[in-house]
Formats: structure tokens, sequence, C-alpha cells
């Protein structure tokens, strides 16, 4: 067999060979599996040469194969020029006998990479191994094309489900705390976000409030110094921020890198902003960023509707003036306690001479002292205990599962700071009763014990505390 048919015969084996690369590398659509065959097929082909693939989108995982990113501002001339002409370089040295091909994976669309091969101990390629390298790197190129797309459309698919899905969650009337902690796990989950902050602008966006489901660290000190470089942001440019890494700008060695933050803006006015954040530097992708947005726009409006929906319900069982609770919810927890509870301690208390102050001081004034009493019962009971305005002068206290005697220390304490600290000067008159689970009882009976002994109080000198249990007692 002469050199001439060898040769053939070597060609036939290697485009053979080529068509079986091929069609092993269009059978896969996951881009990682993909640079595998990839490297293993360049392995068998070419055991004496060295390789490498300089891939343009960092979208593999193989620690353990020859991929390098493939940098623009790179000193390698010939594979940034392979990459941006779509057409293979050569690189030889006679002294060091060593020749260099770059040969772009080049898809329909755009190059995606280039690839490597340096042949050692040889300065020139043949035009048949030539030809070969660059028929196997367009199908490799074709290939990661189709493998990216699949991959895009994929995400796509998956986000387009993400927002529907939040969506449908945000519009079921959830309370404004499930609201932002639904958003904050489904960020967390959805872009592998370390921290997630949600805040709203208050006092004519001179201050921001951190919104429930913000994770524990938008809580601390170490936190200020994002929060307020993003705020500042925020409110001057009122457009997304992208951050690929904090120490390209104003923020001194940052513990995380990684920023993105989206204003919410709802009815074109800026409502507040989210934070999302990881400490490896340009871990966020553009897409990420976008999916981000999309999420932050679907939130803002039932993040309004949440906030508008408890402000009704916090009008309706609160009075306005006092800001204490109204009568139809102090009756209602009342209730619900007396199935729950052991024992509770109720107080009826009335601002003694309150028509004299209103025709003394005019309505003003009077509206003035009952605001002043009831700060006073703020300050000096429990968050579980029960503040209302109970009608006209008259307020009221629960103290659920607290005994009488300690109901009545509340009471004695409550008289005795009015008194004290009133201006205009005034005085209160306190009813207790009380109820536990060892007698049959109910609300409405609990409530009438007081009144009647409110009234003994107003009439026995007023300033005082009077208890009512089976039988009257005066203290």
């Amino acid at each position: 067999m002469d050199i001439l048919e060898c040769d053939l015969q070597w060609q036939i084996k290697r485009y053979k060979q080529l068509v079986q690369i091929t069609e092993t590398l269009h059978s896969s659509l996951d881009v990682e599996i993909l640079l595998g065959e990839l490297c293993i097929t360049l392995k068998e082909l070419y055991p004496d040469f060295s390789f490498s693939l300089l891939l343009s989108q960092e979208t593999y995982h193989h620690n353990d194969l020859p991929i390098i990113e493939l940098e623009y501002d790179s000193e390698n001339i010939a594979a940034i020029k392979a990459f941006t002409s779509g057409e293979i370089q050569f690189e030889y040295s006679v002294s060091a006998e060593h020749a260099i091909i770059y040969a772009p994976l080049k898809g329909k669309q755009c190059t995606h990479g280039v690839l490597q091969v340096v042949a050692s101990y040889s300065t020139e390629f043949p035009e048949y191994e030539i030809e070969f390298l660059r028929v196997l790197a367009g199908a490799a190129g074709s290939s990661l094309e189709n493998a990216y797309h699949y991959q895009q459309s994929r995400q796509e698919i998956s986000n387009l489900q993400l927002i529907n899905e939040t969506s449908h969650c945000l519009n079921s009337n959830l309370r404004l705390i499930d609201t932002m902690t639904y958003m904050s796990e489904r960020i967390i989950s959805s872009i592998n976000a370390q921290e997630v902050g949600f805040f709203l602008f208050t006092n004519e966006q001179t201050e921001v409030k951190i919104l429930p489901g913000s994770t524990p660290y938008f809580y601390t000190q170490q936190a200020k110094i994002y929060i307020d470089y993003l705020k500042g942001k925020i409110e001057l440019e009122k457009n997304p921020l992208f951050i690929g890494d904090c120490n390209l700008h104003n923020i001194k060695n940052p513990r995380f890198h990684s920023i993105l933050a989206i204003p919410m803006i709802q009815s074109e006015k800026l409502q507040g902003f989210s934070i999302v954040m990881h400490q490896k530097p340009f871990f966020f992708s553009f897409d990420t960023f976008k999916l981000l947005q999309s999420l932050i726009h679907h939130s803002s409006l039932a993040l309004t509707n949440s906030m508008l929906r408890e402000e009704l319900e916090q009008m309706i069982i609160t009075d306005h003036l006092t800001k204490l609770h109204s009568r139809k919810f102090l009756d209602e927890k009342i209730q619900r306690s007396m199935k729950e509870s052991e024992e509770g301690t109720f107080i009826l208390l009335d601002i003694d001479n309150f028509k004299e102050i209103n025709d003394t001081y005019g309505h003003q004034v009077g509206d003035k002292v009952l605001v002043q009493v009831a700060n006073l019962i703020k300050r000096n009971i429990r968050e579980e205990d029960i503040g209302a305005r109970w009608g006209g002068e008259e307020l009221a206290l629960y103290l659920p599962g607290v005994p009488l005697d300690k109901g009545v220390v509340v009471a004695e304490r409550l008289v005795k700071k009015v008194s004290e600290t009133s201006d205009p000067h005034i005085t209160v008159s306190c009813g207790v009763s009380y109820w536990n689970k060892e007698r049959i009882d109910a609300y409405n009976f609990l409530f009438k014990r007081a009144d009647e002994a409110l009234y003994i109080a107003k009439e026995s000198g007023k300033n005082k505390v009077v208890i009512q249990e089976q039988n009257i007692k005066v203290s």
C-alpha cells in the first residue's frame, strides 16, 4: 500500500470518527455533559497534544476539565481574533517546536468560544488536520448553541411558572408578614441569594422601615451601610441597580460583593425597594436580575393591598382619638380569653368631672386629657393586655391570665400616675372585676360588676379603685 492510499484511508477513518462525534455531540442538550463528551473525544483523538476550551459563557461546573473563561482583555490575541472573526487562527514557534491552532466554536447565531490545540514537537498542522478541527469545532459550536438555547428556554419556562405561581399566591389576600415572607423564600430558593431585604419609605422618604420577611442580617448594624447607600441611589435614580462587585463602588471592605436592588413602585410612586445580596462577586447573572425585577413588580401591588387591608383592619379595631382598641375588639378578646385562659381581670376607668373639663377648657383640651390617660394606659400594660375606649370618657383594660390582686395593683398605679402627671390636673376612678374557671361566669356579668364598682367609686369620693367580686369591697 503506497503513501497516498494510506493517507486516504486515514482521512476516511478520520471523517467516520467525525460523523460519530457529531452524532454524539448533537444527542445531548445538557451543556455540562456535552462539554465532558467533547473533552473525552479530544483526548482520544489527540493523546499527544494538549488542548483547552476557551468559553464565553459561565454555564459549566467541570473543575476537572480544561475549560477557561474567555476574557476579552486577554493577551492571547490569536484566541480573541478567532472568537471575533469566526476564522481559524494559528501560532507557530520554530524555536520552541510547537504549533497552536485556535478553532472557533461557531454556531448559526454566534461564536460560543474557541478550541485551542497545542501540538508539541511540531511546527505546523497538516491541511487535512486543520480541516478536521475546523469541522469538529463547528459541530461542537452548533451543539453548544442548541444546548444553550434549550437551557435558556427551560429557564424562561421555569421563570414564567415562578412568576405565575408567585402572582397567584400574592393575590390570595395574604397578610403583610405572610406576603413578604413568601417573597423572601421564593427569591432565596430561585436565585440562591444569601440575604433578602424589603424596605418601605416612611416620613416623606427620609427614613426606611424594614418589612417583615427580610432576613435577620438587615436588622444588624453592619447592614446599615448597604441600606443607606442603596436607599440614596434608589431615591436619586429610581432605577434598578445591578452591582457585580461592591469594591468598585463607595463601600469599603464589603462583606457582600454582589447586590441587586429593585425599587418598589406603585401608581408611579416610589413605595420602597428590595435588596438581594451574595458574598461572591459577580454571582448574579443579568437573567437573574430581570427575573427579580419581574418578581418585585408583581409583588408591589400585593404589598400595597396587604398594607391597605391591614390599615383598614386597624382602623376598625382602633379608636381614632386615643389609638386604644375599640370596644368591639375588647368584647371579642374577652370572650375568647374566657374560653381559653384560666382567669383574667377587667378594669373600667372613668375620668372624674370630665364635663367640667370640657366646659372650662373646651373640647380640644378634653380630647387632650383623654389621649394623656390613654397613653398612660399603653405605657403601663403588657403587650398581651388590651386597652380600649369604652365610650365617652370611659376607658377599659383587660388583663388576661392576671389574678385579682395583681390587677388591682395595676389599677391603683394608674390612678396614682394620672393624679401626679396629668396636665391640666385630673383624677380617675376605677371599677375592677375578676373571673376564673372555678366558677360559672359570663363576660356580660364581668362588665356589669366592673360598672357597679365604678359607680361606687364615683359616688364615694372619686380618685379611687373599687373591687366588685361577689360582694362589694371598697379600697
